[in-house]
């Protein structure tokens, strides 16, 4: 990718802490190859719709990841109509499982100086016993990717909590589903994207589907095996550093 400028790259891709600049994590990840997301952008009409829609659509998740947070740390958010599926099935979640947040450590920066980067996890928490890494997405699916995220945050937090144990991706999000075949409709950044059952997909021929009210969508994973996709990460960060040797260079990261 081109920056214009060394302060440009350094705002871009990462931050300033106690008078030194670290890469983010999430800018390092960005060098994966990230083949679906290829093709929403090739299916889609013209490359500038897709840019708006995803656009779009990050807003509409960064709304949702605010508020759940907000309510992890006992707030009470206003809730806009256009959520309220999702956040209720939160509440539903928090309500029927043990699960303890601490304030101190939710949007907690991370930085890890031996590997020299850093990041801001959603939340550390207590789960069912279990204390780790909570990380919130908005996604249709928990994707591997975000497994080397959180590896990246166990790789320094391990060192600061000894007793913390796993890590969890909490998905949360919204669909409409057809009460004839069981198809899905997830509407999202201003695009609609329909999943059939196969074995059903001839009972609503001509897509003459009959949606059910929107419905929120909690789902949880524990990855509590870290150390392999650390190692995923740091040759992510490396790669990463290959990429952009001349800026980090420049700016004095690398020597």
């Amino acid at each position: 990718m081109f920056y214009e400028s060394p302060d440009i790259f350094k705002k871009e891709a990462g931050h300033e802490i106690d008078g030194a600049w670290y890469p983010r994590v999430t800018k390092i990840l960005e060098i994966k190859s990230k083949p679906a997301l290829y093709r929403y952008y090739g299916e889609a009409p013209s490359f500038a719709i897709a840019e708006e829609r995803t656009k779009k659509s990050a807003e509409e998740g960064t709304l949702i990841h605010e508020v759940v947070e907000k309510i992890f740390v006992g707030d009470k958010p206003e809730i806009i109509d256009s959520i309220s599926p999702a956040i209720d099935a939160v509440k539903d979640f928090l309500a029927k499982n043990n699960f303890q947040v601490e304030c101190d450590h939710v949007e907690r920066k991370v930085l890890n100086k031996d590997e020299g980067y850093s990041g801001t996890i959603d939340a550390m928490a207590i789960i069912n016993g279990k204390f780790g890494v909570l990380d919130i997405k908005t996604s249709q699916s928990i994707y591997r990717d975000y497994n080397l995220q959180t590896a990246a945050y166990m790789g320094q937090l391990t060192k600061e909590f000894k007793n913390l144990e796993t890590r969890w991706i909490m998905r949360v999000d919204q669909q409409k589903n057809c009460l004839k075949c069981g198809a899905s409709l997830r509407s999202k950044g201003g695009n609609d994207k329909i999943k059939s059952k196969t074995f059903n997909s001839e009972i609503c021929k001509e897509n003459n589907h009959e949606w059910s009210l929107l419905k929120g969508i909690v789902e949880l994973k524990e990855f509590p095996f870290w150390k392999s996709d650390f190692k995923a990460f740091l040759a992510a960060k490396y790669l990463w550093q290959w990429e952009n040797e001349y800026m980090l260079k420049k700016i004095g990261y690398l020597k």
